[in-house]
């Protein structure tokens, strides 16, 4: 069903223009030194911060190597510039869990070898073989981290009890200060579960996928921006926005650590968790020291790593993991609510059912969400 809002449909490709390269040259040149001869570039495709020293330079300071992050901000971008990409251009993709299966499909990604991996190890049986990153029993991505998307706002603005529910983005107050992190899937997710769909909020038939745009366009008058990245970092963090819809603590938790009046809670109707995993990208050369990177983020160093990481937080996703962040930065673990017991701890929302993966919509097309977003935004 067509939205009732849409009157122009903007042509996207769809299709990958596959660059055939052949031959190569040989090129000499003097010996400058034996550590640099020597070291591995590894190409990164991922979301911003995943390739800064960090969260890599240890690794590359011990293996000798160097990465070389191409970064992206949504999954639909991140399948542009794989589609724009000779095979084997990156050796890692860092993908949102959701876009594994289609970036198998296309043939972009390698099969991996899941007996390199600590499933026995996970937080959360879940984890063990998430949703679409198996193709049966061949492993296709290794779940890394996520985090939880819900309300996300000013403290000084909006009160931790009105944050328990969607309905805070419409609070009078706030006319004007309510941005959006400008990606479809995240925001249009949130309105569904104001909606009610809960579980279904990405499977909802075409009265209720009007219903859900009509409860974003009636949110359109409080709306004062579209961000990216640091677009929504900054527009929290300076006060021109009082609340933000589409993101979660992997934004206020940045800002939270800083000293900013800023929080994220997961509201009543449900949150939404994103997950990010890694894909050994088709062609790539250098599967075996990908591999090792790989495990290397899994081990209990390289999960303190990701919870700290500098340009947005993020959960551990194994036991061991998590004890070390308890143990090494406690302030952290108990900020992100990653100890037992905690309320609002990530596992334990996820057993009471108010988590939901995000995924992508399952009886309308991924254009179909972004062109209502594209018009919606255009209002």
């Amino acid at each position: 069903m067509k939205s009732k809002y849409l009157n122009t449909r903007p042509i996207v490709p769809t299709r990958r223009d596959v660059l055939r390269i052949g031959g190569g040259i040989a090129l000499s040149a003097p010996f400058v030194g034996r550590a640099w001869a020597s070291t591995t570039e590894i190409n990164m495709l991922a979301w911003y911060g995943h390739g800064e020293p960090d969260m890599v330079g240890a690794f590359e300071e011990t293996n000798n190597v160097k990465f070389v992050p191409k970064y992206y901000a949504g999954g639909d971008n991140m399948l542009a510039l794989i589609a724009q990409s000779p095979p084997g251009t990156y050796d890692i993709i860092l993908s949102d869990a959701e876009f594994v299966q289609q970036l198998n499909a296309a043939g972009y990604i390698e099969a991996l070898n899941s007996d390199d991996y600590p499933f026995d190890d996970m937080l959360h049986e879940d984890f063990t073989k998430f949703p679409g990153h198996w193709d049966g029993d061949t492993l296709f991505s290794m779940i890394l981290r996520g985090g939880h998307l819900g309300v996300s706002y000013n403290t000084t603005a909006i009160s931790a009890e009105e944050a328990t529910s969607y309905d805070a983005f419409w609070k009078h107050e706030v006319e004007g200060k309510v941005g959006h992190f400008d990606w479809h899937l995240p925001n249009l997710g949130m309105m569904s579960l104001k909606n009610g769909n809960g579980a279904n909020l990405w499977n909802v038939d075409d009265a209720a996928w009007q219903a859900v745009q009509d409860t974003t366009m009636s949110l359109r008058p409080q709306i004062g921006g579209y961000f990216d990245y640091g677009g929504t970092f900054n527009g929290l963090k300076n006060g021109e926005m009082l609340a933000m819809c589409g993101i979660g603590d992997w934004i206020t938790g940045v800002l939270e650590r800083d000293g900013a009046p800023v929080a994220s809670a997961i509201p009543q109707e449900g949150g939404i968790q994103f997950t990010e995993s890694y894909c050994i990208g088709k062609g790539s050369g250098k599967a075996d020291i990908v591999t090792k990177f790989i495990q290397y983020m899994l081990s209990p160093e390289g999960q303190v790593k990701s919870a700290q990481m500098l340009a947005y937080p993020g959960f551990c996703v194994t036991k061991g993991g998590r004890a070390a962040l308890q143990e090494q930065d406690p302030a952290e673990a108990e900020r992100s609510h990653q100890v037992e017991g905690m309320a609002n701890e990530p596992i334990a929302l996820i057993n009471e059912g108010r988590i939901h993966y995000r995924n992508i919509p399952q009886q309308q097309t991924l254009e179909d969400w972004n062109d209502f977003w594209s018009e919606y935004k255009n209002a």
